[in-house]
């Protein structure tokens, strides 16, 4: 029977490499001659190519519409951006394919250094913060936003929005498939179990699991496991 390995992570050892220098003035340029809608359009005519100038269309379009974006963005073929005008992206970051990230035209969206989203996710971010160095699994889902359903003699997707600040903080790891609700804090360092709902705030450092997730243990450092990353 073969055994697991052990090998060294990729995207977060990996050094964020400036972007070539014309790159800042073209986006430039796109914001002053075109509208957002016609940067949108241009960057869907990229949106699912695989070679370098795709790459280079797609991050040059987020750069030209972001409120602020970081070197070394790497946007896969298929993601969906929404409203990335309220996008503030840091260095090194990677959206995976068929990524959507949905934001709101006077909503809030904060992506830190080296955060890794992973393909097919959705990220409801309307007022939103992703700390440094935060890992979404693939697939897995952040909710912004929910109807109040009042009053009730009104259809529920008909009411109101209540919007919820939700946060996930630096150097915390979110599984597969699981999906966050609006209103969570995820604390520093936390782990989310694949596939859990959380529906309340995580400790930092806790691992939480289930559905509704809960706190089932904490990380610690311990003689066994000290230079298993090294």
């Amino acid at each position: 029977m073969r055994r697991p390995r052990l090998v060294k992570a990729a995207h977060g050892r990996l050094a964020v490499e400036p972007d070539p220098a014309f790159e800042a003035e073209f986006a430039r340029d796109l914001a002053r001659r075109c509208t957002p809608a016609e940067v949108m359009s241009l960057f869907r005519r990229f949106n699912y190519g695989e070679d370098y100038i795709d790459g280079l269309m797609r991050r040059t379009c987020v750069r030209a519409l972001a409120r602020r974006c970081g070197e070394g963005l790497r946007v896969a073929p298929g993601v969906g951006l929404r409203h990335v005008e309220t996008f503030e992206i840091g260095d090194g970051v990677t959206i995976g394919e068929q990524a959507v990230i949905q934001g709101r035209h006077d909503g809030r969206c904060i992506i830190g250094n080296k955060v890794w989203i992973g393909a097919q996710s959705f990220l409801d971010v309307r007022d939103t913060v992703l700390g440094d160095h935060v890992g979404w699994g693939p697939g897995a889902r952040l909710l912004g936003s929910m109807h109040t359903g009042l009053p009730i003699s009104v259809p529920i997707v008909a009411t109101d929005l209540l919007i919820s600040p939700t946060t996930i903080e630096a150097e915390a790891d979110i599984g597969v498939n699981a999906v966050i609700l609006p209103g969570v804090t995820v604390g520093k360092g936390a782990i989310v179990g694949a596939g859990a709902v959380v529906t309340r705030d995580v400790p930092a450092y806790a691992k939480a699991a289930g559905a509704p997730a809960r706190v089932i243990s904490k990380r610690v450092q311990t003689a066994a496991n000290e230079g298993a990353a090294t």
